[in-house]
């Protein structure tokens, strides 16, 4: 089977939208979605040949849920290793540092000492660094909250002594935390790239040389600088 059957086995390329990463995805006030993420897929249809259909998701957890369902062909999400169990990724093509905030009054100076013993942080449940501090942490315990803003209304409650998240996106919502401050640091760094249902070697192959060629001739980049998204970084050879 060639990749053009194995990406739209339908005739049209089913695009896993997520809306729960406004730095790749975002949507208007007439609700069209426009990004990042839709530039990379109105290229990767225009290069198959097929008209595109966006399917759309609030939160990533969704978006990979469903990667075995047959809803959808091809999304892009954080590349994970939990997720790699039924998901397929292409090389990464952006990446974003995570960090955390804590309480204006805590003494908690870098990301490093977060991991401490009775230290609750609160994360939307199967994002990408949610799935990774599942694995990493060895003290404090996760707190998972629906979506980002359920995180951040629980801080303000102090039901959490930090809020994990997309550094981008909690400098951007700190007017949201008074209360709050931005750690120094990082605790990873998500990389994201394309994804898809496991088993589909020639996809798996047309996946890697497009992502090369995009990341080459600075598509990437492009795409970034034009959506003027501060703290999402392409990926460069």
């Amino acid at each position: 089977m060639n990749a053009i059957n194995e990406l739209a086995p339908t005739g049209k390329l089913r695009a896993g939208m997520n809306l729960g990463n406004n730095l790749l995805t975002r949507k208007n006030e007439s609700g069209e979605l426009f990004g990042v993420s839709v530039d990379l897929m109105h290229e990767l249809a225009k290069r198959l040949g097929v008209s595109l259909e966006l399917v759309i998701y609030e939160q990533p957890g969704q978006v990979a849920d469903d990667a075995t369902k047959g809803v959808w062909d091809i999304a892009i999400l954080a590349i994970e290793k939990t997720r790699a169990k039924t998901i397929s990724f292409s090389p990464a093509m952006t990446e974003i540092e995570a960090g955390y905030v804590v309480h204006l009054n805590s003494t908690l100076k870098s990301t490093e000492e977060v991991d401490a013993k009775g230290l609750k942080i609160a994360a939307p449940e199967k994002a990408g660094y949610e799935l990774y501090l599942t694995s990493a942490l060895k003290n404090a315990s996760i707190v998972r909250t629906k979506n980002f803003a359920d995180s951040i209304q629980i801080f303000n409650q102090n039901e959490v002594d930090a809020i994990a998240g997309l550094k981008p996106n909690l400098r951007e919502s700190m007017h949201k935390l008074p209360e709050g401050k931005l750690l120094q640091g990082k605790f990873m760094t998500v990389n994201h790239g394309f994804a898809m249902a496991l088993g589909k070697a020639a996809a798996n192959a047309y996946l890697q040389n497009f992502v090369t060629e995009l990341i080459d001739t600075g598509f990437v980049a492009r795409s970034i600088e034009k959506h003027q998204i501060k703290g999402l970084i392409a990926i460069s050879h």
